[in-house]
């Protein structure tokens, strides 16, 4: 389980995008988002740095 703090959040349609990032690549992944505390919690198969980037190209910068 990863978890990523991720700046930028503000609406379920953050994180929307940001789950159709990480699951275009891994589609078994499961994503759970805090708007409150900015927070990504991640169950996949992908790195750190993977997901880092898929997040951020998705117009989210990863801060951690």
């Amino acid at each position: 389980m990863l978890s990523l703090k991720v700046s930028g959040m503000t609406c379920g349609g953050c994180i929307n995008a940001v789950t159709r990032a990480i699951q275009a690549q891994d589609p078994g992944a499961k994503v759970q988002a805090d708007l409150a505390t900015q927070t990504v919690s991640l169950d996949t198969t992908l790195s750190q740095a993977q997901a880092s980037q898929l997040i951020t190209d998705a117009g989210f910068p990863v801060t951690n």
